[in-house]
């Protein structure tokens, strides 16, 4: 049970960190080698196969023209749920 709390924790800082990281990715512009940009691949690579269940199921929201994906605050709710089920 030791090892499934450190997943999800692991699993949550990564969320965290991957949301972040996409934010100064994407607003930063920074070149293609920059090792920020590296963490992000490396996060996004490792973060979206889960994401995109969770897409299919809920679409972006619509606010005005633009589209706001809320998968990864899904992702983190069930991640808070899995921790209180197993009492981590």
């Amino acid at each position: 049970m030791g090892l499934i709390c450190l997943l999800l924790n692991l699993a949550s800082l990564a969320l965290f960190a991957w949301i972040i990281l996409s934010y100064v990715v994407n607003f930063g512009r920074l070149p293609w080698g920059h090792p920020v940009r590296k963490i992000y691949d490396a996060l996004s690579k490792a973060i979206n196969p889960i994401l995109v269940p969770i897409r299919r199921v809920m679409p972006p929201v619509r606010a005005g023209s633009i589209g706001l994906d809320l998968s990864p605050l899904v992702l983190f709710l069930i991640i808070i749920v899995l921790r209180s089920v197993l009492g981590c």
